[in-house]
């Protein structure tokens, strides 16, 4: 082989390696291939989150008679005058213990109840004050973080207590062409012990998955897939390869002319 011979194929082999670092599959980047299996299948609507130590509640009441359920909105009701002006209105912080102090009915042990319990438990209490009361009460810290190889990844605050691993990624705007569909990981504490799930997106069964609907101060992590981690590798030592090849390429360009 001649030493020009060898520069063009020195060259054609740089190119190859620097093509195949990036290289992705249809199989590694579509979503629910299989989705035909979905037709007729019960959806899965297991998405009740119960309250939790550290959460901070938004409790109001009202009625159609405003002055029966003053006490119970410090907003507006004697307890107002206790609050210091640091303190959220209406706010109530769950403690270590699982428990609030709301006004006039003392601690209310609230912990690991639905929005819904924790509602009829609060009606109950107040029955006795007020016959027709309605409650409103939300979980304002409800919040999901996003990382890893997605466009927009951070913490989002969600308005209501239900969302998707879909959605959430949505937030995120979606996952990059790098992103490894087949292991993201859901990191999930309750009752003080960490536990994780692996969904597969190439899969329709995702929606079946105890992970699907998310809870709040989930953790979602797309890690890169092979080929980033290769172009990873291959773009770090980068500048050393590219500028060892064009002395090579230099050296032979002379040798044959």
């Amino acid at each position: 082989m001649s030493i020009k011979e060898l520069s063009r194929y020195f060259i054609t082999l740089l190119a190859c390696v620097a093509l195949c670092s990036s290289c992705i599959s249809k199989k590694e980047v579509l979503y629910f291939q299989d989705i035909e299996s979905l037709t007729g299948q019960n959806q899965n609507t297991n998405y009740n989150t119960v309250i939790r130590p550290d959460d901070l509640l938004s409790v109001t009441v009202s009625s159609q008679d405003p002055e029966s359920v003053a006490i119970f909105n410090p907003v507006a009701g004697a307890a107002n005058a206790l609050r210091t002006s640091n303190d959220r209105l209406g706010t109530y912080l769950v403690d270590k213990d699982g428990n609030i102090e709301f006004p006039y009915l003392g601690t209310l042990a609230i912990a690991n109840k639905t929005r819904i319990e924790a509602i009829q438990l609060l009606r109950d209490r107040i029955r006795e004050f007020a016959k027709e009361a309605v409650i409103d009460l939300r979980i304002l810290n409800f919040s999901i973080s996003v990382l890893g190889e997605v466009q927009r990844p951070g913490t989002f605050t969600i308005p209501n207590e239900r969302i998707t691993v879909l959605e959430a990624l949505g937030l995120a705007g979606d996952m990059t062409i790098f992103g490894e569909r087949k292991t993201v990981k859901i990191i999930r504490e309750e009752e003080g012990v960490k536990t994780y799930g692996e969904l597969d997106f190439t899969s329709i069964d995702l929606v079946n998955s105890p992970f699907y609907y998310l809870q709040q101060n989930d953790v979602i992590i797309v890690s890169p897939n092979k080929a980033q981690i290769q172009s990873g590798a291959f773009n770090r030592n980068s500048t050393i390869f590219i500028s060892i090849a064009g002395i090579v390429i230099s050296v032979l360009t002379i040798l044959t002319r």
